[in-house]
């Protein structure tokens, strides 16, 4: 039986919507799709979400928050700083390349929705630069990483391994040797992290 607009949810047409888009691509998916694609009226949709802009913010927040939540639980693991800072990089490579390589369509797609959705990536980002610095705050607190601004030092790394994570660079990720390259360049991170500031 088709849902009624009584048992519709914001998750549903979330997950509706990014069906669509992986079918059509960001270009030709419409609300009328979704709406569709649930057996619903377009305006059941626009209950949910009251644009069109509004529902593809929502779905790309949706896309990214995953990649946040995978990584939030290596925080506050019982481990060393860098125990926890090397696992949570490498985290978020392996996020960013299995979302490229699994399901290439729709990674093309959201990294279309991305350049959309400029406020959603920099809350992303800086949830992601938050879940750094609360790691790198507990090694400048054991004396691991004798830092003086564990929130500058959070933004350097993130940035630093922007190879590893940013879209522009999904090519690149599976390309011979970029795990190696990849741990030499956390290996320099924790070295300087590790070195007492002068």
């Amino acid at each position: 039986m088709a849902p009624t607009s009584e048992t519709l949810t914001a998750e549903r047409i979330l997950e509706a919507t990014e069906e669509v888009l992986r079918r059509h691509g960001p270009a030709k998916a419409t609300v009328v799709d979704v709406a569709r694609a649930l057996g619903v009226s377009h305006g059941s949709v626009y209950r949910h979400f009251r644009t069109k802009a509004a529902l593809r913010e929502a779905v790309t927040k949706r896309w990214l928050d995953r990649t946040s939540e995978k990584l939030a639980v290596i925080v506050d693991r019982d481990e060393s700083p860098e125990e926890r800072l090397r696992a949570w990089l490498g985290a978020l490579f392996e996020a960013k390349r299995h979302k490229a390589g699994d399901d290439p369509e729709l990674f093309a797609t959201y990294t279309v929705l991305t350049d959309e959705n400029g406020t959603v990536v920099g809350e992303h980002i800086a949830d992601l630069t938050a879940q750094l610095t609360r790691i790198i705050t507990a090694g400048a607190g054991s004396g691991t990483f004798p830092v003086p601004d564990p929130a500058a030092a959070a933004r350097a790394v993130f940035q630093a391994t922007g190879r590893f994570h940013d879209p522009c660079h999904a090519r690149e990720w599976t390309a011979p040797g970029v795990d190696e390259e990849f741990t030499a360049v956390v290996d320099l991170l924790i070295r300087g992290l590790s070195s007492p500031s002068r």
